[in-house]
């Protein structure tokens, strides 16, 4: 199979779909890799590196999207790529489509299939593609909460951690999955005060059996999560329907509760976001002010630390991307039914259930799908 990488161009995006270390394992089961140059300069990786690993380099994102089989990327594509993409060819990225009807739309006029990180699953009902990502955002969400809380960038001016005589600033996360532990983890650290709300209590067992004193947890409810924000600095959204839009956990009635240069940092923007006054935003430009409340909404957060990002999803999506180059998709999802869960779109048509309803769109089941691509 010819698998082709392109260079990413979302804002500031600096991660890479394929390593040079996953090109040679590619190369070493007999496929060719075509990867756009300059693609792996954001991680430190030079055309050289991906040649000496066996890919050649291609000198635009055209040749990768007109001759590859499948093109392997990180972030969902972008206008001008969906208009690249080809019936016949198989797309292996994140999407998030249930927030974005214009991509879903784009992928089904291109009769690309597309096979979305964020819905495969594992035999312990864990989203394995999502997860490491998950570890990266929800670590860099309290780095990004604690800068956004500088005076100088609109902040209340308050330091996580305080000082002695100066009591530390208080966090509250919503959500205890893999985004909300790993940012509980970092805030803790720092010293801060920190609430993690969820309603499960099994997670709440876990995370108070985890953190002991050093972190409270709190059933969610809407009285609670109120109750909590407004005396808090900083607010991390940490919650995920998988495949479906964010429920919206903070209305905007609630920011006149909150102090005046709190900080909301919603790591669920991917998916629309779980504050009902959040709007995706850029590391460029990061954070806006909705009633005296700062918001820190990047759909991207861990293109910013692009090297360690991209090493930690190559570990988890080069297995599956192995086999779909030795098996052809269709085969390889016959056999596996965690990665037949990130199909996504097939021949115009959707596959997930999730991103159906929340799209108001026809379901195709994707075994059917499967028979019928025979």
């Amino acid at each position: 199979m010819l698998v082709g990488v392109p260079k990413e161009i979302k804002n500031h995006e600096y991660r890479v779909g394929l390593t040079p270390e996953s090109v040679a394992e590619l190369v070493a089961h007999g496929h060719s890799v075509l990867v756009e140059t300059g693609a792996g300069v954001g991680i430190g990786a030079d055309d050289e590196d991906y040649r000496s690993a066996g890919a050649q380099v291609a000198d635009t994102a055209d040749e990768i999207f007109a001759e590859a089989e499948m093109v392997v990327k990180v972030k969902e594509p972008q206008p001008a790529e969906c208009a690249m993409l080809r019936p016949g060819q198989v797309l292996y990225t994140y999407l998030h489509l249930a927030p974005d009807p214009d991509q879903a739309r784009a992928l089904m006029a291109s009769g690309v299939t597309a096979i979305a990180y964020e819905t495969v699953t594992s035999p312990s009902g864990g989203l394995p593609l999502l997860k490491p990502m998950s570890q990266v955002a929800g670590r860099m969400a309290v780095q990004a909460g604690a800068t956004a809380l500088e005076k100088a960038h609109g902040g209340r001016g308050v330091l996580l951690g305080g000082v002695p005589g100066v009591a530390p600033g208080k966090v509250v996360v919503l959500g205890g999955g893999t985004v909300g532990f790993n940012a509980a983890q970092m805030a803790v650290g720092l010293g801060a005060d920190v609430t993690i709300l969820d309603r499960s209590p099994e997670v709440l067992e876990r995370l108070a059996i985890h953190f002991e004193s050093r972190a409270k947890t709190a059933y969610s409810t809407r009285t609670r999560v109120g109750e909590l924000i407004a005396d808090a600095d900083l607010v991390i959204g940490a919650v995920l329907i998988p495949g479906a839009a964010a429920p919206k956990l903070v209305e905007r009635s609630d920011l006149a509760t909150m102090k005046t240069g709190a900080v909301l940092v919603d790591v669920a923007i991917d998916q629309g976001g779980c504050f009902e006054t959040s709007h995706p935003t850029t590391h460029a430009e990061p954070t806006f002010e909705v009633d005296g409340v700062v918001h820190y909404c990047v759909a991207n957060m861990p293109g910013a630390v692009a090297r360690t990002s991209t090493y930690a999803l190559n570990n988890v999506t080069l297995p599956f991307a192995l086999r779909m180059a030795d098996l052809g998709w269709q085969e390889a999802m016959r056999r596996d039914s965690h990665l037949r869960n990130g199909l996504n779109v097939w021949n115009g048509q959707i596959t997930c259930a999730a991103v159906a309803e929340e799209l108001d769109s026809n379901l195709v089941d994707a075994e059917m799908a499967l028979a019928e691509s025979a």
